[in-house]
């Protein structure tokens, strides 16, 4: 992962709804509906959202008919953890 991917993602993650998105996702599979439940947005905004998060390859998408199904992307999730987690202060 470079440095820019990182970069996309935690812009990603400085919003709030998108965090709790990524959040409610980590429970399993959605549907763009069942997001809306969870949320004071329209269905425009929560797709501006999830636009965002798929960008920087968080969540992926398949399509089931009418509906939109989200779920966690669990390899770049695992790879942003690791790097996240090597960032230690050396004194």
């Amino acid at each position: 992962m470079n440095t820019i991917d990182v970069a996309l993602i935690c812009k990603a993650l400085s919003d709030s709804n998108r965090l709790q998105i990524l959040q409610l996702l980590t429970e399993g599979e959605l549907c763009a509906c069942e997001l809306l439940e969870h949320f004071k947005i329209t269905q425009p905004t929560l797709s501006h959202h999830m636009r965002v998060l798929s960008e920087c390859e968080l969540i992926q998408n398949r399509k089931d008919g009418t509906k939109m199904f989200y779920s966690v992307n669990c390899e770049t999730l695992t790879a942003f953890r690791n790097l996240i987690g090597e960032l230690v202060c050396k004194k």
